[in-house]
């Protein structure tokens, strides 16, 4: 079983059931849900003309390989009505692969770790909530330290407690 991080986001429509169904899909789909982090609001980035997204981060431990994963992540994002029209544009639901247990995967489709996380405050908050430890096996920094050196000004308020795995 390999340990995944993952990163929930939405900033369209009912942002709370986009996250919660995500969630369910991936425990249904990739497996197994073990932490949760609070869900957080944050600026929209990149483009910043649209609403707040609302996110969290989870680690699922799976037994999918990385390419079968992003399809079951993919699968997920269109089944819950993702469009890719506009790049970091307004969208029902974002699932980014941040990590994939220490792995260093460089495809053309899948870039794992995440090539923008130590930018990312949005997606280093909750990451750091569940897993302030753990090692970015290029950087060689823990999440926590990355979170400290963040240069994204953005912040990422919490929430709300997550009190459901699945």
């Amino acid at each position: 079983m390999n340990a995944v991080y993952l990163l929930l986001g939405s900033n369209e429509g009912d942002r709370r059931r986009w996250l919660q169904l995500a969630r369910t899909a991936m425990a249904e789909k990739a497996g197994r849900i073990v932490h949760a982090s609070a869900i957080y609001e944050t600026a929209a980035w990149g483009v910043t003309d649209q609403p707040d997204f609302l996110n969290q981060a989870i680690c699922i431990y799976t037994a999918l390989d990385p390419q079968s994963l992003l399809q079951a992540v993919q699968e997920t994002e269109m089944t819950l009505g993702r469009q890719r029209t506009v790049k970091w544009g307004q969208r029902t639901l974002d699932i980014d692969i941040l990590f994939f247990g220490d792995r260093v995967i460089d495809l053309p489709a899948l870039k794992v770790p995440h090539p923008y996380l130590a930018e990312r405050r949005f997606a280093l908050q909750p990451l750091a909530e569940i897993a302030p430890e753990l090692i970015h096996p290029v950087l060689q920094l823990s999440v926590a330290q990355l979170l400290a050196a963040c240069p994204d000004p953005l912040a990422a308020r919490k929430t709300e407690a997550h009190k459901d795995i699945a």
